[in-house]
């Protein structure tokens, strides 16, 4: 890494999980190893730490940090989502769950992945290199018109027409491979106005392709219940999300499970019985403090939602 990994939001997400010496405690997005080591040193040498990562350098990582993290510890190379699923099948009951969601530091910095508009590499942004479809793929193969709606979804991108366009008319001509030549289709493709406004012109395309690419929505919607249902009672789960599509997701689970009587508000008494099963920790979601965005510009967009058990799923 070029650039040292810093964890985000790592004393609130701490402070609010609240860990004790010999808990269970599962990191669904182990990285880097930033929040693992935090939540190892918290729970001590009778617990259990379990991190899960797809990206087959984080396992790397976590070979390199066992020996600082709880004598417990193990790792499962997989999507949250099979890597959750896993622990279901086996019967595993945890005390904390922590899902730091998008793409880790580790991978921004490895310019060779292709995360990164600001490094000339090979389109790729696979968080598992062996995923069949990469942003390559995508951007030279897709229809003109699900390239648009990528864009305008998951990128909230303006101009996604035009860039889609773009995309189409240059690739015709030859493939678009690499980064920098995607990032010159789409800085083409937008008004003058909107290359030299605030932020990169490729931001918002590159973060919907590796959406896209990754599935990381579709992730995070079937990973949320897996990881509520591993919950003994009285366990938290908490979520740091890094844009508003990932946070209005976290935000609507908690939400719901969150919500008490059911009923039509003109009925006289309660006869769903319906009673809630979590409580919000904190009622708000939790952003960076100016000091940290100061000191690691990447936290700016972070939210941090946390959510504790009070009881078993009343479907």
């Amino acid at each position: 890494m070029t650039i040292p990994h810093v964890p985000v939001l790592a004393g609130e997400a701490i402070e609010l999980l609240d860990p004790q010496p010999g808990q269970t405690v599962v990191d669904c997005t182990f990285g880097a190893g930033g929040h693992a080591r935090l939540l190892a040193g918290r729970i001590g040498a009778s617990g259990t730490l379990i991190a899960i990562d797809r990206d087959p350098v984080a396992a790397e990582r976590f070979a390199e940090l066992e020996p600082q993290l709880a004598p417990a510890a193990r790792f499962i190379c997989a999507s949250f989502v099979d890597g959750l699923a896993q622990l279901r099948d086996e019967g595993v009951l945890v005390d904390l769950v922590l899902m730091d969601l998008g793409m880790s530091s580790m991978q921004i910095d490895t310019w060779q992945r292709g995360f990164s508009y600001s490094y000339d590499a090979p389109l790729d942004m696979r968080m598992d290199p062996s995923l069949e479809q990469s942003a390559y793929t995508l951007v030279n193969e897709a229809e003109p018109r699900h390239l648009e709606t990528i864009f305008r979804d998951l990128g909230e991108e303006r101009y996604a027409r035009p860039i889609a366009r773009a995309i189409v008319r240059q690739r015709q001509r030859a493939p678009i491979a690499s980064t920098i030549a995607l990032v010159d289709v789409i800085a083409r493709a937008v008004p003058a106005p909107a290359r030299f406004a605030a932020g990169h012109p490729a931001k918002r395309v590159f973060q919907a392709l590796r959406i896209a690419v990754n599935d990381e929505l579709g992730q995070l919607d079937a990973a949320l219940p897996l990881a509520w249902g591993l919950l003994r009672t009285g366990g938290r789960l908490a979520a740091i999300s890094f844009h508003s599509l990932e946070d209005r997701r976290v935000k609507r689970f908690l939400a719901a499970r969150a919500q008490g009587c059911i009923c039509p508000p003109d009925l006289p008494i309660c006869a769903c019985g319906r009673e809630p099963e979590a409580e919000l920790v904190s009622r708000r979601a939790i952003a960076p403090t100016p000091g940290e965005v100061a000191a690691n510009p990447r936290a700016r967009s972070a939210r941090l939602r946390v959510a504790s058990k009070l009881r078993e799923d009343q479907g």
